[in-house]
């Protein structure tokens, strides 16, 4: 097997790992949220997806009322979303989403990762055009009653796109405008979600060999330990 189905691999295997990342991530989305559209997530449908991302990585739900009640502080920090867009080795794309209440010190650490291990960070626009971005709503498979081709059917009236059956579970994709009207449409019929974000999907691939794929994920992952990055999307060919 090749790096980058490897890479695949361990990147799904560590979906839920690295809980202090995770609940960083998970406490700046319900900052953000609670600043956008109050405290009462009965009101505020950001917030109730950053809740339920909250418990897919098993964040406390004392952890979770204190992160409300500090942004509704209004000394507390403001976190603004970001995003840097650049190229990493041998030419493959990369999009950076981040979430930061200090702009110039993100800035500062994205250009270092890019300059040390590799890549170019460009200007706004410079590879957005090479992603789709969608939503994607992720089920555990035991959380799914009936057939699922039915299921599929049923939910295209809501804005599904495309569907991925896999081991445990399924992936439904939906247009990006179409994101909170699906996310109702689950939530009407009662369908545990363990993962609901926006997603940026690559138009094209990029095909690597072994040792290219290993300099451009050395970029990726230097990018992912920063706090202040959320999501990292490439452009690199990751099948086997």
């Amino acid at each position: 097997m090749g790096r980058a189905f490897e890479y695949r691999k361990a990147r799904k295997m560590k979906r839920w790992a690295g809980m202090a990342k995770a609940f960083t991530k998970v406490g700046r989305e319900i900052n953000i949220a609670v600043k956008e559209g109050g405290p009462d997530p009965d009101y505020n449908p950001r917030l109730r997806l950053a809740i339920n991302n909250a418990k897919a990585v098993n964040m406390p739900k004392a952890n979770v009322e204190a992160a409300i009640k500090r942004a509704t502080d209004k000394d507390s920090s403001n976190y603004e979303e970001v995003t840097f867009e650049g190229y990493g080795p041998h030419g493959v794309a990369i999009f950076v989403e981040a979430t930061s209440d200090n702009n110039n010190r993100t800035v500062a650490n994205i250009r270092h990762a890019f300059s040390k291990y590799g890549g170019s960070l460009g200007v706004n626009g410079s590879v957005d055009y090479m992603f789709e971005r969608k939503g994607q709503f992720i089920v555990k498979k035991e959380n799914l009653e009936g057939d699922l081709e039915e299921l599929e059917l049923e939910l295209i009236d809501s804005g599904l796109d495309s569907m991925e059956v896999e081991d445990d579970e399924v992936t439904f994709y939906t247009a990006y405008e179409d994101f909170g009207s699906f996310s109702e449409a689950m939530e009407e019929r009662k369908i545990d979600v363990a993962k609901a974000e926006l997603v940026r999907i690559p138009t094209h691939t990029k095909k690597l060999t072994d040792d290219q794929v290993e300099e451009v994920v050395t970029l990726i992952d230097k990018l992912e330990e920063d706090d202040d990055v959320a999501n990292v999307f490439h452009t690199m060919d990751e099948s086997e």
